[in-house]
């Protein structure tokens, strides 16, 4: 059985803890010091946002918001600011729609990507472990066959948490992998299929390319299922995470994200920025290494757990 939320909520707050000393802190402390508005207090704020990873067209987008309530509610006293501009951030995080990631589903299949080093495999066995325990029976396909590695670690979380694991030899084609891992999960009538892929291929195979065709082979043998394409994103990357979102939802349509490691870092406002510039709903987010520790991603608590 999963925790209960008030332990999730703890989770949540102490996995985002670098960022609320780092990011929130500074944030604050603008408010706190600065005497007025003035050019030097949005100067101040705008440089805090965009070393954060906001961005720069997102935190433009907020300082001309908080430019706005300042205006028209005739606010004078900074700190009388600070709610509005976690108002603001609230809302960004809630534009992509709120859509829960459901680990009791089943008929489904999640095509996880991104690039190597995101936390992919991880990811993928944490996903795993929490489907496992809303008794539903899950199988892993191993599609990433450019790096041993990658599917050894898979096999070896499979091993771990229960779950089997359909897997070639190393090189062998990802969509025969994938092809072979449908049809193992309609002959044992498996709840959900979760499919591992390459972040990077050999120079002489287009990663996208290649990614392409797994998906068409999942689609071509869905018998039913719905089918999810996840991103992983590195929250510790930066704005580096959006130029990756971008090419690989330009390439396969991504569903959904999701937001690891975020407690790795002291900025944190690439969610805001993933939010604001990609409209693609932040499906779940890491906080720390237990598998209580990837949640459903819910703006409120999110902002909740920063700011209060």
């Amino acid at each position: 059985m999963s925790e209960p939320n008030q332990s999730l909520f703890a989770r949540l707050k102490s996995g985002l803890a670098k960022t609320k000393s780092g990011f929130v802190q500074n944030i604050e402390g603008i408010f706190n010091s600065a005497k007025k508005i003035d050019e030097e207090f949005f100067s101040d704020l705008e440089d805090t946002l965009i070393m954060a990873d906001v961005g720069v067209e997102t935190t433009a987008q907020l300082i001309n918001r908080l430019r706005k309530v300042a205006k028209e509610g005739a606010i004078t006293e900074p700190g009388q600011l600070k709610d509005a501009l976690v108002k603001e951030i609230r809302s960004i995080l809630e534009s992509v729609g709120k859509k829960p990631f459901d680990f009791g589903d089943s008929n489904k299949v999640y095509l996880i990507i991104g690039v190597n080093g995101v936390g992919k495999t991880t990811t993928i066995a944490k996903i795993g472990a929490r489907i496992r325990e809303q008794n539903r029976q899950v199988l892993f396909t191993a599609a990433d066959t450019f790096r041993a590695a990658a599917t050894e670690q898979l096999m070896l979380w499979g091993e771990r948490i229960g779950v089997p694991v359909v897997h070639h030899q190393e090189g062998a084609d990802p969509a025969a992998v994938v092809f072979d891992g449908m049809a193992a999960a309609k002959a044992r009538k498996t709840d959900i299929i979760i499919i591992d892929t390459a972040g990077r291929l050999h120079t002489k195979v287009n990663l996208m390319e290649e990614l392409k065709k797994v998906k068409r082979v999942i689609q071509q043998n869905l018998d039913g299922r719905n089918l999810e394409t996840l991103l992983v994103l590195d929250a510790t990357t930066g704005q580096n995470a959006i130029n990756q979102a971008k090419a690989f939802h330009e390439a396969l349509r991504v569903d959904g994200l999701v937001l690891t490691k975020l407690d790795g870092t002291a900025k944190g406002g690439i969610s805001i920025a993933i939010a604001d510039r990609l409209q693609i709903p932040i499906r779940l987010i890491g906080v720390g290494e237990k598998k209580e520790d990837l949640q459903e991603f819910d703006a409120e608590a999110f902002t909740k757990a920063l700011f209060e």
